[in-house]
């Protein structure tokens, strides 16, 4: 398994980090201790997870999902074997602590939270889930100004995120879902205020979202900020498990109406057309799908996900499988008939 470097932190993570997001809604606790077995013996030193997972968010799972990594790190050991990733919520989630905001507050008991359901005295990469403020995110496009927004400062956010590093209750910090402006304020804060420097940003990124590329790749390698790929498959999407209307009943864009982001009618399109890619190499399309996303050189760790083990093996396979020209010359030809047809 290949590793590269978490930013400047001096920790380095494997290219494929195990995503959690499933563990408590859609995989029991014994599922998903299996899958974090499965996980490290590959070679995976880097699991990423969050306060309000398992998803669809909801307040009767809420935190389920960090208490099973919890309860496996306590039965496995070998913590400082891993780089552990969390995240902390932003607006719009009431269940949680009556609205979550980035703020000084919120963070400090959003940590002391998480470390008690992981079983750990350490986190080693703090996210902030998404901003605290108006921006485009989760698919939005047309960004419209908003002066009266009650958003709290990056400035505070920063600052709160030092006091817990300097407790040593966290190693390091990042961002997610995350704009080109938001990645340079924060380390434009960091020279000015002393705050940590960011490490990574965790955004979308797959065949059917290619957007961090046109801003945010030239900053990963600038500035050393890299990209933490999530939905590299586009919520099984680029599977083709879901073409022409096909519902398996285990999917998650069929249990679960929430996730229209990777269904269109241009989606379809797109996913058609690069299934039919890997069908004429002789590739699964969920692995070329994840190959593609692994070659990228703004990449840091690509997040994968599965619910059976199967599927974990698929996506493990990725790692050693390198798409030949041919291969990324016919997805390019894709990508300038459908560019990012899910933004």
């Amino acid at each position: 398994m290949q590793t590269r470097p978490l930013g400047q932190t001096g920790m380095h993570v494997s290219r494929l980090c195990l995503g959690t997001m499933t563990f408590g809604e859609q995989n029991s606790e014994a599922e998903a201790h299996a899958q974090l077995d499965r996980a490290t013996a590959a070679g995976i030193n880097f699991i990423d997870t969050a306060e309000m997972y398992p998803v669809p968010p909801k307040a009767e799972t809420q935190g389920r999902t960090e208490a099973y990594i919890g309860s496996w790190l306590k039965a496995r050991g070998k913590r400082d074997d891993l780089i552990l990733a969390t995240k902390a919520a932003g607006p719009g989630l009431d269940h949680i602590r009556g609205g979550p905001r980035l703020t000084r507050d919120h963070l400090h008991r959003a940590v002391d939270d998480s470390l008690a359901r992981l079983q750990t005295d350490y986190i080693d990469l703090y996210q902030l889930h998404w901003p605290d403020r108006n921006a485009n995110f989760f698919g939005k496009l047309g960004y419209q100004h908003d002066e009266s927004e009650n958003a709290t400062p990056l400035a505070e956010s920063l600052q709160a995120l030092k006091e817990l590093v300097d407790a040593g209750k966290i190693r390091a910090i990042g961002l997610s879902n995350e704009t080109p402006w938001g990645v340079m304020q924060s380390l434009r804060l960091a020279d000015i205020l002393g705050v940590p420097r960011v490490a990574s940003v965790q955004n979308p990124y797959n065949l059917l979202n290619r957007s961090f590329e046109v801003g945010l790749a030239e900053i990963a390698h600038r500035e050393d900020v890299g990209l933490l790929a999530y939905s590299p498959l586009a919520f099984g999407a680029l599977t083709g498990k879901y073409l022409d209307g096909a519902q398996p009943p285990q999917g998650r864009l069929t249990l679960f109406e929430r996730f229209q982001r990777y269904t269109s009618d241009l989606a379809e399109k797109a996913i058609h057309a690069y299934v039919d890619i890997a069908r004429e190499h002789g590739l699964g399309p969920a692995q070329m799908a994840l190959a593609y996303v692994n070659s990228r050189s703004f990449l840091t760790s690509n997040i994968i996900g599965a619910t059976t083990l199967d599927q974990l093996e698929s996506n493990l396979a990725s790692e050693t499988l390198t798409l030949d020209d041919s291969v990324l010359e016919a997805i390019e030809n894709v990508h300038r008939q459908h560019p990012n047809p899910c933004p």
